[in-house]
């Protein structure tokens, strides 16, 4: 074996997909040795970061510098976003074929083990069902309308089928390329049916089956296959999961996933609760009650389970103004929970100390 790299092995089974493709190259190059994992903190405090910030090196200064500063201690980074593009430098042969990559991150290994180097723990983002582009190249395998056609949400993106085993193992494929590549926890996003748009259009082809059935197949295959993985595993759920006990239509019940994963992160993000809430008529107005009232209803369905509540938080301007006060009240109900950790979302990742505790 080459010096300074390691081969990655990963052969053919029953498992490949109908039509021949391998989502792997039989001896897809990682680096060697590849950073090897920080242990996750008792208590995750993390930032959400594009791909596009982890691979600007003065923006990731920024990061870095604000990390060091404060409580912070994670990065989530995405390696597949919304678009369906695969952001780092990818080399499996699904990846390959259809020119789904989008290398945004850079040296991948480089940015992990410069995070690791100021002690900050790396998680990778990876939508599933959520996926434009590989809708685009196998629309065989993409939702349809009832007239056969892709069928699009009301951003105008497409959706994959979330019974398909071939994107089950696509996206297997990538998780287990990240985990080599050194990345801390593997973050699946997007672990849902559709949610918005004309959903009575969709053909959803259950064969019988309800929604949360295909989606807790799906959590105990992920459970599964990345068992021997040197890696922790999370789900994104909606906020409304902590308070509701239906799928919502959307195959989402955390009653399916608790065992399956090292942590659940629900969205729950004030602005999106509904007017009239908790009797709100602008529930952004207060994240002290709405944090605390889905932490009372949902964090039962915990208790004596593998995974760890870790919920995503608001710092970004939607239904109100999120100050440093706004941001604190959030996470000071999280922190009431022993070790209960937090993730705060803004999309354009901009964030300032407002809110967060100083570094002690």
């Amino acid at each position: 074996m080459a010096a300074g790299l390691i081969f990655l092995q990963w052969q053919k089974t029953e498992k490949a997909l109908a039509d021949n493709e391998i989502f792997i190259t039989p001896t897809a190059v990682i680096p060697n040795p590849a950073p090897p994992k920080k242990e996750a903190p008792a208590q995750i405090k993390g930032i959400y970061l594009t791909a596009y910030s982890a691979g600007n090196s003065k923006k990731l200064e920024k990061i870095i510098d604000l990390i060091k500063k404060t409580e912070l201690n994670a990065a989530v980074i995405d390696i597949k976003d919304y678009s369906g593009k695969v952001l780092y430098d990818s080399q499996l042969e699904l990846v390959k074929k259809l020119k789904l990559k989008n290398n945004r991150i850079g040296d991948a290994t480089a940015l992990i083990k410069k995070l690791h180097d100021n002690e900050i723990y790396v998680i990778a983002r990876l939508t599933v069902f959520q996926d434009p582009e590989l809708a685009k190249y196998r629309p065989e395998w993409a939702f349809k309308n009832k007239n056969g056609k892709i069928w699009r949400d009301k951003l105008g993106l497409a959706w994959v089928d979330a019974g398909n085993k071939n994107i089950w193992r696509y996206n297997l494929a990538l998780a287990k390329e990240a985990t080599a590549l050194g990345f801390d926890e593997i973050n699946f996003d997007y672990v849902r049916f559709p949610s918005d748009g004309r959903i009575r259009d969709i053909n959803f082809k259950l064969e019988g089956k309800k929604k949360y059935e295909i989606m807790k197949d799906f959590f105990q295959y992920l459970n599964q296959e990345m068992a021997e993985s040197n890696v922790k595993t999370s789900l994104d759920f909606f906020g409304l999961t902590m308070e509701q006990r239906d799928d919502m239509n959307i195959g989402q019940r955390l009653v399916d996933a608790v065992d399956e994963v090292d942590y659940i992160s629900p969205m729950m993000y004030p602005s999106h609760y509904y007017s009239g809430h908790l009797g709100f008529k602008n529930p952004a107005d207060h994240p002290k009650e709405v944090i605390a009232n889905g932490i009372k209803k949902g964090l039962p369905l915990f208790d004596g389970k593998r995974a760890k509540f870790r919920p995503w938080l608001q710092a970004f301007n939607l239904g109100a103004k999120y100050d440093g006060e706004k941001i604190r009240a959030q996470i000071d109900e999280v922190e009431k929970q022993p070790n209960a950790g937090w993730l705060l979302w803004n999309a354009a990742n901009r964030y300032t100390e407002a809110g967060l505790k100083k570094e002690s």
